[in-house]
């Protein structure tokens, strides 16, 4: 299974888009949009999963740059998501992070 990154989407480009685009090169498994938690609202990138990698390559070669939805998309293979350890902020013992911004200081 291979898993392409899809960046530049045009916010009004939907799941089943991204898997029409897709299925003209190949079987496409899943497609998805990602959306903001809070909003819902599209965050501009997606990813699609097709079995056969070769279809994959072909897909994304021919995609890359290429116009879906008034944008100019980047497709690529998808790279392992890189581990973010604490999230938002710091996480302890680290100075004044994650601790409003206002620095180590003493504790009283």
């Amino acid at each position: 299974m291979t898993k392409i990154f899809v960046g530049n989407l045009s916010y009004s480009t939907r799941d089943e888009d991204l898997r029409t685009a897709f299925a003209q090169y190949g079987e496409v498994a899943d497609a998805v949009v990602i959306t903001d938690r809070e909003t819902q609202r599209s965050r501009g990138f997606g990813f699609v999963e097709m079995p056969d990698a070769e279809a994959a390559k072909t897909a994304i070669n021919s995609l890359n740059g290429h116009d879906l939805g008034g944008r100019n998309v980047t497709v690529s293979e998808a790279r392992p998501r890189e581990n973010r350890e604490g999230g938002r902020g710091a996480g302890p013992r680290t100075g004044g992070a994650g601790r409003g911004g206002f620095g180590g200081g003493r504790n009283w």
